[in-house]
């Protein structure tokens, strides 16, 4: 059995699909109704939207019996392949695929002979899983077969975007608010369990309004993507953060003590400065940061965490400037 190659942005599409908050919710009609319509437009044994995690593949929507598992191994995967071409992936025959030939979803059971997966893809490119249809005997797939299936993964990719467009900020591409909320929130959830401390910073830009009154908005638009994309660069990739309001962003770092939080924040003001200092810039851009550490056992929310954190940072709105000089 050959293992699926990972895609070129795996861990930036990971984090991507985590923050749809999406994965191990409940069954939604809009999904159910299109693997309802490709199993009977399609004549297939089987149609699922699957969604694929860094060692799972889950299925949002199946046609499947409620009894069977709602989540397969990556490994076993057909979709985990799908998702690494442009179009759909067919395999005619699983049987006399040396990919799948000795992969126990076509050794045993269901005995998987024909596959058909159309990888669904957000606006960015980043493909999060599939629509599939699925067979236990050999069939050719025509080219009439292939538009109704490109079609209504057109489809699924339009409900994912609505997904994405809920939790997503559209100019930046990174959490919204309710995005961060949410994801933050199950993230903070875990670490109450696993009695880990963790992080909550809050970052402004202060003079976000100067430029845009004196530039334009359009420059206003290059500053946000400009932080955005530094922050990808020094934060961790287990870190959480989105755009909370028009100039405000919030990061959520787990197992981080006020060292951690600290250090990070250094960092962004180091990154800033090179940025700053690219020739022919007609503005610099400023921050200012405030950040809380929750300690294990705290009742505080995470609401409670971002109050306390913007306190901090308009008591200090430079205090990484002092924190610089210790470190």
């Amino acid at each position: 059995m050959q293992a699926p190659e990972l895609p070129k942005d795996e861990q930036d599409r990971i984090k991507k699909l985590h923050a749809l908050n999406i994965l191990d919710t409940a069954a939604e009609e809009r999904f159910d109704r299109l693997t309802r319509l490709a199993k009977r437009a399609l004549n297939a044994d089987i149609s699922i939207i699957t969604l694929v995690d860094s060692d799972r593949q889950w299925f949002k929507s199946t046609t499947l019996a409620p009894a069977f598992p709602t989540e397969l191994g990556r490994d076993i995967s057909f979709c985990a392949h799908a998702i690494l071409g442009d179009g759909a992936m067919v395999v005619e025959d699983a049987s006399k695929d040396e990919r799948f030939q000795d992969n126990p979803l076509v050794v045993n059971d269901p005995k998987i002979r024909f596959y058909a997966g159309y990888p669904l893809r957000m606006n960015d490119g980043s493909a999060l899983g599939t629509l599939c249809i699925l067979a236990s005997e050999p069939r050719t797939f025509s080219a009439e077969d292939l538009q109704i299936l490109n079609d209504l993964g057109a489809m699924a990719e339009q409900e994912i975007a609505a997904v994405q467009g809920a939790t997503l900020d559209e100019l930046t591409n990174i959490s919204n608010r309710k995005g961060f909320f949410e994801y933050a929130g199950h993230s903070y959830i875990v670490a109450k369990r696993k009695g880990v401390q963790c992080s909550l910073l809050l970052l402004s830009l202060n003079n976000l309004q100067r430029i845009g009154e004196k530039f334009g908005p359009e420059q206003s638009k290059r500053v946000l993507l400009s932080f955005t994309g530094l922050m990808k660069e020094v934060f961790r990739d287990s870190d959480i953060f989105g755009r909370i309001d028009n100039n405000e962003f919030a990061v959520f770092m787990i197992e981080s003590d006020d060292a951690n939080a600290k250090t990070a924040i250094v960092r962004l003001h180091n990154a800033l400065e090179g940025y700053n200092d690219i020739e022919g810039q007609a503005f610099s851009m400023q921050f200012s940061a405030g950040h809380i550490v929750a300690l294990p056992g705290t009742n505080l929310t995470l609401d409670d965490l971002i109050a306390l954190a913007r306190e901090r940072m308009k008591v200090d709105r430079f205090s990484a400037r002092h924190w610089y000089e210790e470190l």
